[in-house]
């Protein structure tokens, strides 16, 4: 009997080992920094073409047209987008770094 009581304790130190080497895999992250996506790349463009459409189209003297207020807002809406975005991604993710 002290055999099988000597392979039972052999067996719950290699458990600990498995459970530990597990742990040690959980260092890598589920979402990518922001710097390293496609979403950061569109919507850096998407504000530069807003903000160069505005100053190029001018307002006419019936008020139609693109003005930079119109242009600065909709780069504001853009950006609420994008950190609306990031904070979705991040929202599922688990950091065991923190």
């Amino acid at each position: 009997m002290t055999t099988s009581t000597t392979d039972h304790n052999h067996l719950t130190s290699d458990s600990r080992a498995v459970a530990s080497r597990d742990g040690d895999r959980g260092l890598t992250r589920e979402t990518k920094p922001s710097f390293k996506t496609t979403e950061l790349i569109v919507y850096v463009l998407s504000v530069l073409g807003v903000l160069i459409a505005s100053l190029v189209v001018d307002v006419n003297d019936d008020g139609q047209g693109f003005s930079a207020y119109q242009g600065w807002f909709l780069a504001t809406l853009l950006t609420i987008g994008y950190l609306i975005s990031r904070g979705l991604a991040k929202s599922g993710s688990h950091d065991d770094t923190r």
